[in-house]
């Protein structure tokens, strides 16, 4: 890798380039239910009326996603930001390896598929296909339509047994849609089965109760997903939706990524209920999220020979498959059925080639993103020397409960990293917008803007003492819509009880770029009212506008910076 070359007209500053993503904070569309516009965020607001400032687009096209109706989120956003460039990202890559045929003539869908087309996996029992993923349309760690196509596919090759174990979403979709996708779904599974083929539900749970934990936060439900999916060890019922009712019963307020584990049995020979979809050995799992992050856990329990997160006590012989490579320098897992996309000459790389020292931070759920993530799915660091990254283990319990997460600790260290010398580049995340407002909580959400916005001040004043320069930008927008809207009107769509239905996901807005430069000494346009930043630009924009601010000229081929230089 070639060092970036110094750009001669930049006067440097005295101190380094520190880069704010207030991961899910965008600019709202609506007014009703804009918790970043509700919420008191008297720091952001002075930063943006005294400093130049523009919009970023983060969703669609313009992170690598199929349509600009598609959501951006943490995953897109970071690498957009991380490589300078829009790749096709995991939902448009599948979507077109469905369409060419690609994944089914690949090699580890004929191992899957070849693997329970004959024999018998038990006593008289069909050796069977599972799938196992996130069990909605929300197209941001997977979309049903993936799911569909591969049971279609698989029936069409003569696999007789297959069995689905749902993951309900409620965040990246209506936060109690689970029964909108299970009735469609099990008309569907109807549809396939008959004739020898037999397609079934086999268990299930909230997203946030079981299987899918990312970067070691919380192992625990991964083994609750384990016991589920695998040794079918939790509560039976006879259907989805009656577990779905049953506890929606049971737990009032609770929501779709929150449902407790189930599986579906029915009674055997013996009048004694038995689940019908534990994984034995000789069956083939399918993991069908296209995204990383809550993959690797679920993948380590199952390829991990040395293993010591759980007691896993029973570890069936599978061939087993994840939709895409998880973890490119790892190669994890060892099968998978798409190719990710191949991201090169990231930020980092370009930054430790050329001698930057750089400072990686966030807590547990989003210090993968400023590192992995931002780095183009890659695992580890650049230079050793050159780099260090740093992890405050986030609380282990629901956000709307800490809405201020672990904002100020990560503030502390990054206040002490810009006062020590010791660093030229730092880039930091806040998962307050984002995690909180997945909730759907909306005073968790204010409350959590109001703490960031702390911390914003206080990271404000360092840079200003210190001579350094912020960039505050973020990957996607969340907080800034928690209702959910009628699409043709615009109204609030309100619950039984003329409350406003929350809503959960990310949202198709833009988001902030504001550069704090506050010992400018005139290498750019700095008027904050006369549009002196480049426009209609996306959050991949940010990678050349760092580069800039550190001395050196952006690659040739990086999208362009918002500075105009």
């Amino acid at each position: 890798m070639e060092a970036l070359k110094k750009n001669p007209s930049w006067k440097g500053r005295r101190a380094p380039v520190v880069l704010v993503i207030m991961d899910g904070v965008g600019y709202g569309k609506y007014s009703e239910g804009d918790a970043v516009a509700d919420s008191k965020m008297y720091h952001l607001a002075s930063l943006t009326a005294k400093n130049p400032h523009t919009k970023l687009k983060a969703h669609g096209t313009a992170v690598g996603l199929p349509s600009d109706e598609d959501m951006g989120n943490s995953e897109v956003g970071h690498n957009a930001m991380g490589c300078g460039r829009v790749f096709n990202q995991g939902a448009a890559l599948v979507f077109k390896s469905l369409e060419t045929g690609a994944m089914f003539d690949g090699a580890a869908w004929k191992e899957i598929t070849g693997n329970v087309k004959d024999g018998a996996a038990g006593e008289g029992r069909l050796p069977t296909l599972h799938f196992i993923g996130l069990f909605s349309d929300g197209n941001v760690h997977s979309h049903l339509d993936h799911l569909k196509a591969m049971i279609v596919q698989a029936k069409k090759e003569g696999v007789k047994r297959v069995r689905i174990h749902v993951l309900f979403d409620g965040r990246d979709v209506g936060e109690t849609s689970a029964l909108e996708y299970v009735d469609p779904f099990e008309e569907f599974l109807k549809e396939q089965s008959g004739g020898g083929f037999d397609a079934r539900i086999g268990s299930g749970g909230g997203r946030m109760w079981i299987t899918m934990d990312r970067y070691g936060a919380d192992w625990a439900m991964v083994e609750r997903g384990w016991h589920c999916h695998v040794l079918g060890t939790a509560r039976r019922f006879a259907s989805a939706r009656e577990a779905v009712e049953t506890y929606r019963k049971e737990i009032p307020g609770i929501i779709d990524q929150d449902l407790k584990e189930f599986v579906i049995a029915e009674d055997g020979p013996d009048g004694k209920s038995v689940p019908i979809g534990t994984i034995e050995d000789g069956d083939s799992v399918v993991y069908f999220n296209f995204r990383g992050d809550r993959a690797l856990e679920i993948t380590a329990a199952f390829e991990e020979d040395t293993f010591d997160k759980f007691d896993r006590l029973r570890r069936p012989n599978v061939c087993y498959s994840g939709m895409m490579e998880y973890d490119g320098d790892l190669h994890v897992p060892k099968r998978y059925l798409v190719s990710p996309p191949s991201i090169d000459r990231t930020v980092g790389e370009y930054l430790a080639a050329s001698g930057v020292r750089t400072l990686a931070i966030s807590e547990t759920q989003k210090y993968g993103h400023v590192t992995y993530f931002f780095n183009g799915n890659r695992t580890g660091k650049f230079n050793d020397e050159l780099e260090d990254y740093t992890e405050i283990k986030s609380d282990v319990l629901p956000f709307e409960q800490r809405p201020w997460m672990k904002c100020a600790e990560i503030a502390d260290q990054v206040i002490a990293a810009i006062g020590s010398g010791r660093y030229d580049f730092i880039r930091l995340n806040f998962p307050n917008g984002d995690m909180v407002g997945h909730t759907g909580v909306y005073q968790a959400v204010v409350c959590s803007m109001e703490a960031m916005d702390i911390q914003l001040g206080r990271i404000e004043k360092a840079v200003k003492e210190a001579g350094a320069v912020m960039v505050i930008t973020a990957d996607h927008g969340n907080s800034d819509d928690m209702f959910e809207h009628d699409k043709k009107t615009g109204a609030v769509s309100l619950k039984e009880d003329g409350t406003p239905k929350a809503k959960t996901s990310h949202s198709l807005n833009p988001v902030p770029c504001i550069i704090y430069d506050p010992e400018y000494k005139g290498e750019y346009p700095n008027d904050p009212l006369d549009g002196c930043l480049n426009q209609n630009l996306g959050v991949s924009s940010i990678a050349s506008t760092c580069i800039q601010l550190l001395g050196f000229i952006p690659p040739d081929d990086y999208d362009k910076s918002v500075l105009k230089m």
